[in-house]
């Protein structure tokens, strides 16, 4: 299956950052300047924060293929995720509840996110189906073996797309081998299913 590579996250980000010289925390702070409490999102990304360079690449490919794309430490900046508290679970509950689906970005960081589990398990709970893992490789054919846990969720792969951008989805879903988009699946299309 091809993943996205970390290295293509990062090259996104580059390309996000090239028409500015800023860096890509700053970018994607100054994106939190136009969040509003009661907009809606596509997608939650749970992430790990040690992955701000490949967060911005992967926001901006999504962004691309049409997606709202909700970052916790953007659109809320308050909010402590160094620790473990009831004020930050309970807005996080509430933000999620305004998106339509979560997705679990899986790096080599993921596994020391205190919040990314609880933010899978959460989620899942009260929207099952609406879960996906987005694996980041290293190299193109690399095999994607998360926790146990991951495995209960579809990956979301790269699929051929037309004048060179990047698009996300999912191959072979159902009987027919058909490939479903990731910009269909989040937007709340229709498309929901959990892995095999």
């Amino acid at each position: 299956m091809p993943y996205l590579r970390i290295a293509e996250a990062r090259a996104a980000s580059r390309v996000a950052r090239s028409y500015v010289t800023k860096s890509a925390s700053q970018i994607l702070m100054e994106d939190s300047r136009s969040f509003s409490s009661a907009d809606r999102y596509d997608v939650f990304l749970s992430h790990s924060f040690q992955d701000a360079d490949v967060i911005l690449g992967i926001k901006s490919i999504m962004k691309n293929i049409g997606l709202k794309v909700y970052v916790d430490w953007i659109d809320d900046p308050g909010l402590d995720r160094g620790k473990v508290t009831v004020a930050t679970a309970q807005k996080l509950r509430e933000r999620m509840k305004t998106c339509s689906s979560l997705v679990y970005v899986h790096t080599p960081n993921a596994t020391q996110s205190v919040w990314m589990p609880w933010e899978l398990g959460y989620f899942d709970g009260f929207k099952p189906g609406h879960v996906w893992i987005l694996p980041l490789v290293s190299e193109y054919d690399s095999e994607f073996k998360g926790q146990e846990y991951i495995g209960l969720y579809p990956p979301i792969e790269k699929l051929d797309s037309l004048a060179g951008s990047q698009n996300l989805g999912f191959t072979d879903v159902g009987e027919a081998g058909r490939s479903v988009p990731l910009a269909k699946a989040a937007s709340g299309s229709g498309v929901y299913f959990t892995s095999k």
